[in-house]
């Protein structure tokens, strides 16, 4: 069972209509002031419900990081949603955050890379946050999605089966699923893409060195597939929508609670496919096959929120 702990909204501009471009927010849930990025589109109508992207970044990283990187701001301006940027908790809330010393992660729950307790409750404040965007920047209820990178794919999975009646859709990459089992209890339509040579999530499972120097077993990504695929209810073998190309895209249309689609990048690390932004070499090779931002929002658009 979900419990909310009531937010407070402190942006100075709560009452002005949203100008284009970023806004830093603030939303105190939890005991704790949380941020955020809204990145309001060019072409934003006030007066018109609008789709929002909320795009959760890695272990260590940040809202603004994830933005630079992945380009989910200059992609709203041409098709016209809002992309929202928040950030985690560092993993000791009370120190500044550092990438190597104290970076910061998601939490949801599962004692496993996710720093379950300190950081608090990440699922009601996702949840705040949609509240939030609803109210003050007009964001469509029937289109809100979620995606993230890494520790914040992992999360993903977890809004998805906690958030069902609030998401339309998810889109995880490169994290893997630590909560199993997870129930649905609608439609949650998801694409799943991760590289064949991520050294931080290998496929086949095995320990893995994170670059906090910690040494973690991963189990195979099928198990991943498999604990979503029961989530979803999933029957029969998936449709081969693309095998070419160094990109490997396999559909399970056959689910009661929405398709799962899933694709690998062919020698592709533990980076965001297409990502703007070179990341360090401990992360692997970033091999341009494949733009993750703009496949997502493909995937997102046809996915609205049906009743």
């Amino acid at each position: 069972m979900l419990l909310l702990v009531p937010a407070l909204h402190v942006s100075a501009a709560e009452n002005a209509p949203a100008a284009p471009g970023d806004h830093e927010e603030m939303l105190q849930f939890g005991g704790m002031a949380r941020s955020f990025i809204v990145h309001v589109p060019s072409g934003f109508d006030p007066h018109r419900k609008t789709p929002v992207v909320i795009m959760l970044h890695g272990r260590g990283g940040s809202g603004a990081r994830v933005e630079n990187q992945t380009g989910w701001d200059a992609l709203a301006d041409r098709e016209n949603f809002l992309a929202v940027f928040p950030d985690a908790t560092p993993q000791s809330p009370d120190q500044p955050p550092n990438f190597r010393t104290n970076p910061r992660q998601w939490n949801w729950s599962s004692g496993n890379g996710g720093g379950a307790g300190k950081q608090g409750d990440d699922v009601g404040f996702i949840a705040a946050l949609i509240d939030l965007l609803e109210s003050s920047y007009g964001a469509d209820p029937a289109r809100v999605y979620v995606t993230g990178f890494s520790n914040g794919g992992s999360i993903s999975w977890v809004l998805g089966a906690e958030l069902t009646s609030r998401i339309a859709a998810i889109a995880p990459v490169s994290g893997e699923l630590w909560s199993k089992p997870l129930k649905l209890t609608g439609a949650m339509p998801t694409l799943f893409i991760i590289g064949t040579a991520d050294p931080l999530n290998p496929l086949a499972g095995g320990s893995a060195t994170s670059p906090w120097g910690n040494a973690q077993n991963h189990a195979p990504v099928e198990d991943t597939l498999s604990g979503w695929r029961d989530a979803l209810g999933c029957t029969g073998e998936p449709r081969t929508v693309r095998d070419s190309g160094g990109l490997h895209d396999v559909l399970w249309n056959k689910c009661a609670h929405g398709e799962f689609e899933y694709v690998t990048v062919e020698g592709q690390g533990h980076v965001w496919p297409g990502a703007q932004v070179a990341l360090p070499h401990i992360f692997g090779n970033s091999i341009n096959l494949l733009d993750a931002t703009s496949t997502i929002w493909t995937f997102f658009k046809a996915h609205p929120k049906h009743e």
